[in-house]
């Protein structure tokens, strides 16, 4: 098998071929680089390439199979969304303000992932800061998507979702605050995970909302996506919502599927399928996955979301609130971006930040300051908070009769670039089916499911109660089993 041949397989496949000795870490991450560079004029999938250590970290593989001490991971090339802190390179956030800044450690999960081997390319586009569903909102300019180089990606994590869907790295990293490892995997045709809140540290993430972020990762499959999952999981004492419980072998319980989900009871929220905007493509592929579903083993069973209709109102109230109180740490007196003139330090701080910040992640700030601000914060933000209480309670009404929620990821398939950008409020409005997991703190993951009269692909949802994430990962994987979406490669 060539080695631009196993660049398009799994993660599975991967590591399957280096322990047979039918390629070496060396050579795949040469190819992957070449890839990278080879498409980054194209898609603008990565803001930093890090060849050389990427050689090191290969050669370091190799030397440590020929020892006999390797993992599963060891060898595999990977890429990190550029959110995550990467000690002695650089991370942006995407953003002109930290374009030159240089962490002095790694993330939990960059940690994590080193330790199992995995050799990391560099880091992914995404909308700055993480806040945008489209990476459009990029200062290192849009990525786009492998399927259409004229459309978006998906955002925030869309780097890394055309990088595993263009066959430049089997599994990337990402972060889900309202739907961004699921909305850019479902755009991109890959697979994404958003774990529990709590189940991976968020040492190291550059935060954007802090009760709402969580890292996740993108692959190709369900089964790729468990093996990476369980390689950045554990507790770390360094983040304080970080849950001391011992790691999951998720991978262990896909292993031992046997084909079938009988007994499974799969919900389908009727708000969700209501919802004014859906794509009559999108429709029909997720109502054909629930066939699937069922023809499988599972039962179908009507649920109701009541109050899913107000997770969107809610999240754009406490996440720009918790990111108006985040990002005011970046005023240019400590490290990041400095204007370059200015009169006094008040002129300083309004010159930074007006220069430093894009033009979304400015309207978040303005947003989240004004709900917090005396007279607003019981009539805004408090409200915000007791909904975001109803709609976990929504959840677990519903759970009380399902065990997984299948809905649509996104509304649409992939927009074309810049379609939306005189109207944020139409971007808002793709997370309406992702927002509710990350206000309830639930694990939910997106996979390929069909593909729309354009031939853009269509991502299926699946939710789960907390601490769910191998129930998901099992559903997924036996539905990926009997159909191809998840194979299925772009044109380029």
């Amino acid at each position: 098998m060539s080695t631009e041949r196993l660049l398009a397989s799994s993660l599975r496949e991967l590591a399957t071929a280096l322990a047979e000795g039918r390629t070496r870490a060396e050579a795949l991450a040469e190819a992957a680089l070449e890839r990278a560079q080879a498409l980054q004029e194209r898609l603008n999938a990565f803001i930093t390439l890090t060849p050389e250590r990427a050689r090191e970290a290969a050669r370091a593989a190799d030397e440590h199979r020929r020892a006999g001490n390797i993992s599963l991971l060891s060898g595999i090339p990977i890429a990190h969304k550029d959110l995550f802190c990467t000690k002695g390179v650089r991370t942006t956030a995407a953003s002109r303000m930290l374009t030159e800044f240089v962490p002095p450690y790694d993330a939990f999960v960059v940690e994590r992932l080193a330790q199992a081997g995995a050799v990391s390319l560099g880091k992914t586009n995404l909308d700055e800061f993480a806040m945008g569903s489209a990476n459009e909102h990029s200062h290192f300019g849009p990525c786009r998507n492998p399927w259409d180089t004229d459309r978006i990606a998906g955002g925030s994590s869309g780097g890394s979702a055309a990088a595993v869907a263009a066959g430049i790295v089997p599994v990337a990293t990402g972060t889900d605050t309202g739907g961004s490892v699921r909305q850019p995997a479902a755009m991109c045709g890959v697979t994404g995970i958003k774990p529990s809140y709590g189940r991976v540290s968020r040492y190291g993430i550059i935060a954007y909302a802090s009760s709402l972020d969580q890292a996740g990762v993108i692959a190709r499959s369900a089964e790729d996506c468990a093996l990476a999952l369980t390689a950045i999981e554990g507790f770390d004492p360094r983040d304080s919502t970080s849950l001391e419980r011992p790691v999951e072998d998720h991978a262990a319980a896909l292993a031992a599927a046997d084909g079938r989900l009988d007994g499974l009871r799969l919900g389908l929220p009727r708000e969700f399928f209501a919802v004014e905007g859906l794509d009559a493509d999108v429709r029909r592929a997720v109502e054909e996955a629930a066939r699937t579903y069922e023809a499988l083993g599972a039962r179908l069973v009507e649920v109701s979301l009541p109050r899913a209709e107000l997770a969107i109102p809610a999240y754009y109230v406490i996440a720009p609130a918790e990111a108006s109180s985040n990002l005011a740490r970046y005023d240019g007196v400590r490290y990041g971006y400095r204007a370059p003139a200015y009169t006094d330090l008040d002129d300083m701080y309004r010159k930074t930040r007006a220069q430093g910040f894009g033009e979304e992640v400015k309207r978040r700030i303005l947003v989240g300051t004004y709900v917090l601000s005396h007279g607003y914060y019981d009539a805004y933000y408090l409200q915000a908070q007791k909904l975001r209480r109803l709609i976990a309670e929504d959840y677990a009404r519903a759970f009380a009769s399902c065990d997984l929620l299948l809905a649509p990821t996104a509304p649409t398939t992939a927009w074309r670039l810049g379609e939306k950008g005189q109207d944020p409020v139409q971007e808002y409005l793709q997370d309406i089916y992702t927002i509710g997991a990350n206000l309830a703190g639930l694990p939910a993951l997106s996979h390929p499911c069909g593909f729309d009269a354009a031939g853009l692909p269509i991502g299926c949802q699946l939710i789960g109660p907390y601490l769910a994430e191998t129930r998901l990962l099992l559903a997924a994987h036996v539905f990926q089993q009997k159909t191809d979406w998840h194979r299925r490669l772009p044109p380029l």
